[in-house]
């Protein structure tokens, strides 16, 4: 009877030992894929910031050109081409802004992306050099500020 007892606490201690195992194994790989999850997304994110902010710089600097093109004595080129190549410009920035809201979490940071690519719009729409200088640098300063608060949410 003793044997009996013996073998049925040792079955017993097995599959308790078992199911204690597989509980933590299973914790163990949902971590993991917690974790390679995360930091999957952090990467996106981190992508789909620097794109914007690349496209921010490049629109930034087309429009600027643009300016020129309009406003300088000479011309450096006709104005159409560069409006042209304006207009693709944003249509880039516009997509990176779309990809970049979809994956932050923080309602503010994508209104704050919205409004920097509405304050570089507006870059070339001021009719004196000095007027352009002081957008071109609150617009270059509103790009940094947004780089940070984007590496902010990382």
């Amino acid at each position: 009877m003793e044997a009996i007892i013996a073998s049925a606490v040792a079955v017993a201690g097995t599959l308790l030992g078992s199911a204690v195992t597989l509980m933590v194994q299973r914790r163990i790989a949902e971590q993991a894929h917690r974790f390679a999850r995360d930091e999957r997304l952090r990467q996106e994110r981190l992508d789909a910031y620097s794109a914007y902010a690349g496209a921010l710089v490049d629109y930034r600097r087309s429009l600027v050109h643009l300016w020129f093109c309009l406003h300088g004595q000479p011309p450096p080129e006709d104005a159409s081409g560069a409006r042209i190549r304006t207009f693709e410009l944003r249509s880039q920035a516009q997509e990176a802004l779309f990809r970049a809201q979809m994956l932050t979490d923080d309602v503010a940071l994508g209104g704050a992306a919205a409004d920097v690519l509405d304050l570089v719009a507006d870059l070339y729409k001021v009719e004196s050099r000095a007027l352009l200088d002081g957008r071109r640098s609150a617009s270059r300063d509103a790009i940094q500020q947004l780089v940070m608060d984007a590496k902010r949410v990382l």
